[in-house]
């Protein structure tokens, strides 16, 4: 399963001053924007929770039951994280969750300003999600768990470590942002560069890490090899802080803690797109910066991976993938601003709207219900029907059922203006 992703603090939905509901919600939107907001953030975070919550389909378990199909070989391959340098469609997932709050935190502190907040009360605010956002991922991973379980690398630990921060830059002008950018992009960059390379005899092995490795980086390249770099180093000391039922050692997917820094530098991203969105300039203005921006993203990406300077590493969020994740989040939202708000070509959206508006509810429902409501299809509509087309095909209509079932628990929500909001 996706290592935690989860839905970003909806502060998008705060700067609409009401909310209409049922029937009446639905046509609004088919027919223009909701008031005081950018419908394609809330269509474009509904985009990659969707994603998120269709792992549910178990496209992996049907490639493998299905080992000649290079169809369903591509399919399960965007629906898995790549092992280390590179990215699928699903490695996007966690990256736009963090870009869409950068995107988002304009309009909020625009909103609260206009509601007559203070400074104080907007921080206090802040300081105090971002609290919510560590604990309720710590809470999330810790189930069915003895003891709670004391990890930062998801996606709702390192938004809420990097929140923070992100308000505070929030108040400052484009210039500053720009600076912090650089600044968060090339000192942890050389944090990792100025590491020293583990000894050539070092067993592997110990650090989670198979001798025979084909992901297993050389020369320069090799301070971001998994496990052994400077924040994996950091994580072997900051998390036995903690009580655990075992020492920690390493991560198994290489994940890390100190992500949360270059995952600060893709909000601030965000926040710049935010910034020009939020701007007169006309839409196809702010289109044209939009895709821009995404082409040097991806140019300077790949570019500082193919010279060795930083690998694309999405699992340890090295700078290189900040530029080439956040182009493709800046081209995804150039997309879904075009067509939803510039074309003004809404209604096929409504489905995603009705999970982006509620992202913290559809990935607590996402998180905690997939084995319950498994079990209740196959036991209200007996053990074998999803076999219908065959064993191979059993895991994607049982997804496929429960998936529906987690999309009408949402529609309910919104119908009865119910948002889940930290």
């Amino acid at each position: 399963m996706y290592h935690a992703p989860v839905a970003t603090p909806d502060a998008a939905a705060e700067s609409s001053s009401a909310r209409t509901s049922g029937q009446a919600a639905e046509q609004a939107f088919a027919v223009k924007p909701l008031l005081n907001r950018l419908a394609s953030l809330d269509a474009y975070r509904g985009f990659v929770m969707f994603l998120m919550m269709a792992e549910v389909l178990h496209l992996s378990r049907v490639s493998r039951a299905l080992p000649d199909s290079g169809f369903w070989r591509f399919l399960a391959h965007h629906q898995s994280h790549v092992p280390w340098i590179g990215a699928s469609l699903h490695d996007l997932i966690q990256p736009s969750f963090s870009f869409l709050v950068g995107v988002a935190l304009p309009f909020s502190l625009i909103s609260r300003s206009q509601r007559g907040q203070s400074a104080w009360q907007q921080t206090r605010h802040a300081f105090t999600r971002a609290l919510i956002l560590i604990a309720l991922g710590i809470f999330l991973r810790s189930v069915n768990r003895p003891l709670t379980y004391f990890t930062f690398e998801d996606t709702l630990t390192q938004i809420g470590l990097g929140y923070g921060f992100l308000f505070l830059l929030g108040q400052r002008s484009v210039r500053v942002q720009w600076i912090a950018l650089g600044v968060i992009l090339f000192g942890y960059w050389l944090a990792f560069a100025l590491h020293p390379l583990s000894p050539a005899e070092f067993d592997l092995t110990t650090v989670g890490v198979p001798a025979d490795w084909p992901h297993q980086l050389s020369g320069f390249a090799a301070h971001w090899n998994k496990n052994t770099n400077f924040a994996a180093h950091f994580d072997q000391w900051f998390l036995n802080l903690f009580p655990r039922e075992q020492p920690f050692v390493f991560n198994g997917g290489g994940y890390l803690t100190l992500s949360f820094i270059p995952t600060l530098g893709t909000m601030i991203l965000g926040l710049l797109a935010g910034n020009v969105l939020r701007t007169e300039r006309t839409p196809q203005q702010k289109i044209k910066w939009l895709v821009a921006a995404g082409l040097i993203g991806l140019a300077a990406g790949l570019l500082l991976g193919w010279l060795g300077i930083c690998p694309v590493v999405k699992r340890i969020w090295t700078p290189s993938w900040v530029l080439y994740s956040g182009g493709w989040c800046f081209l995804l939202l150039a997309a879904f601003y075009a067509v939803i708000d510039w074309q003004g070509i809404r209604r096929w959206a409504f489905p995603l709207l009705v999970i982006g508006m509620n992202s913290i509810a559809a990935y607590c429902i996402a998180e905690l219900t997939s084995g319950f409501f498994t079990e209740v299809l196959k036991r209200h509509f007996g053990q074998n029907s999803f076999k219908v087309f065959g064993e191979a095909y059993e895991p994607l209509l049982l997804g496929a059922g429960v998936l529906l079932l987690w999309w009408l628990i949402l529609l309910g929500m919104y119908r009865k203006k119910i948002f889940l909001r930290i």
